[in-house]
């Protein structure tokens, strides 16, 4: 069983950055591979990055390539999720979620442990 809780969202000018933590609780946080998504209201959720068990390989969305960046702290059990060069449309709730020994897929239905998710607002 893992617990996750999200923090370090909140309002930042067109860009700007933030960095959004997910602490985990549980045991063999090393084992599970841990995914960010986001949900915009009246939109479905999406897959924005993931960092693997094992080798760490890393996936970002098209959208935020080359502007966020994941990492974890195995000894933390945390992931992190650094936003550079924010955009409005970057605007949303954001989850982390985590499946142990997952292949790190964007399809939220295979991840069994969530988050409540932390609020980003950028403003133009």
């Amino acid at each position: 069983q893992v617990q996750l809780v999200e923090s370090g969202g909140g309002l930042v000018q067109a860009g700007g950055s933030l960095r959004l933590s997910c602490a985990a609780s549980g045991r063999s946080f090393s084992d599970y591979t841990m995914v960010w998504f986001r949900q915009a209201p009246g939109k479905e959720r999406e897959f924005v990055a993931a960092i693997r068990w094992g080798g760490y390989s890393t996936d970002y969305a098209d959208s935020v390539k080359g502007r966020f960046t994941i990492s974890r702290d195995n000894a933390k059990n945390t992931v992190y999720l650094q936003m550079n060069s924010l955009k409005p449309e970057d605007t949303a709730v954001y989850f982390c979620a985590a499946d142990r020994w997952g292949t790190g897929t964007g399809v939220p239905a295979t991840y069994s442990y969530w988050g409540r998710g932390t609020q980003v607002t950028v403003s133009s």
